[in-house]
């Protein structure tokens, strides 16, 4: 195989590669009335924006383990995944991500930001006071007319 066409072919896969989507579960902690969101690192993906708390899932874990291990790596707290509230496709333009949000509690523990810029813990009126990533805009709209715990 010449380089140009080994070159095309690096290059094909990668493109196939850019188009399966990252699959993310993200948790929504809710006490008093009010959801735990965390900001990204600002040398991240989307840096410096705010979002729910959670990661990417590895090949051979579910959703859920995905989320337990997220949120004690990140914030150094254990959680009880609860039921799944929205899921999200969305495309940005160098990657495709499949959100999955599950509604969890915190059963003990405060968290700390570990793995995570910042953590606050905002009410329903606060949601336009941060900057979300574009995946986030339908769960936004939902959370909206929930009533939080």
């Amino acid at each position: 195989m010449t380089a140009a066409k080994w070159n095309a072919w690096v290059g094909f896969i990668k493109v196939l590669d850019a188009k399966k989507p990252v699959d993310v579960a993200a948790a929504l902690v809710f006490r008093n009335g009010e959801v735990l969101i965390t900001r990204r690192p600002a040398d991240s993906h989307l840096g410096g924006l705010w979002e729910f708390p959670g990661g990417k899932r590895k090949p051979d874990e579910t959703f859920e383990q995905c989320l337990a291990r997220e949120l004690q790596e990140e914030l150094g707290v254990k959680i009880s995944v609860g039921e799944l509230f929205e899921t999200v496709s969305h495309r940005y333009p160098e990657k495709a991500v499949r959100l999955k949000f599950f509604v969890c509690r915190l059963p003990g523990g405060e968290p700390q930001a570990l793995g995570c810029a910042a953590i606050r813990w905002i009410g329903k009126a606060e949601l336009d006071d941060f900057e979300f990533p574009a995946a986030d805009a339908r769960l936004l709209k939902k959370l909206r007319a929930y009533n939080f715990p």
